[in-house]
């Protein structure tokens, strides 16, 4: 069978991951959670005491930081199963600055592209159509508007035990969003032939839907 690679972009919160686990699921693909990546390195970072926001001492840990997507979905770094933590607020709260040092970028795309090349995947993030994956078979740019995102995220955190306020999960996609498309090196922004999915008013059954008809469409094409 021909492999095939499947990119899905899009801001904060907009239901990229959900969606890509559940269309990788009905394709048979692997599932590559690219954003989990970088949240387990900004907890490796805050767990040595480091300040995510300084940029020599967050890429001092490079040589040091070992990042595993385990197939059932849990994320493993330097051998600690960190799945549950690194959805904590304040992983949140800081992971946009430690994606946005090229050096980390550049260490975990490397990763990223090798587990492309093994098998037929469904990858999501901010900039895998654009610079990670380029030559995707089919690009998604999965957006959707703020409020809905914010209160998502908020859901998300309060079943998951997670203390926080609308407010609060707002702000930090505001944040986040900002800090995303303004950042020097590969920021957030739809690659040129893309498809933008709009899900704002979509239920995930409804956008995993969409996105197997894109799919389906796109390969067709092929």
């Amino acid at each position: 069978m021909k492999k095939i690679t499947i990119a899905i972009d899009g801001p904060a919160a907009a239901g990229k991951s959900t969606v890509a686990k559940k269309v990788a699921q009905a394709l048979g693909f692997t599932y590559i959670d690219t954003g989990a990546m970088y949240r387990a390195f900004t907890y490796c970072v805050m767990k040595k005491g480091l300040d995510p926001k300084d940029e020599a001492a967050s890429i001092s840990l490079i040589p040091e930081v070992d990042i595993e997507l385990l197939s059932d979905g849990r994320v493993i770094c330097c051998g600690e199963d960190v799945t549950k933590v690194i959805r904590e607020p304040h992983i949140s709260a800081n992971v946009s600055y430690i994606a946005s040092y090229k050096d980390i970028r550049l260490a975990l795309v490397e990763l990223q592209r090798k587990m492309a090349k093994r098998r037929s995947v469904v990858m999501d993030g901010r900039d895998i159509g654009t610079y990670v994956l380029p030559d995707a078979n089919v690009k998604i740019f999965q957006i959707a508007d703020v409020p809905t995102r914010a209160v998502r995220r908020y859901e998300e955190n309060i079943a998951k035990g997670i203390a926080c306020t609308l407010a609060e999960v707002e702000e930090d996609v505001r944040r986040r969003d900002y800090i995303d498309s303004h950042r020097d090196f590969a920021p957030l922004k739809p690659a040129s032939d893309s498809v933008l999915l709009d899900t704002s008013f979509l239920s995930i059954e409804e956008a995993t839907e969409a996105v197997l008809d894109i799919i389906k469409r796109k390969i067709g094409e092929a």
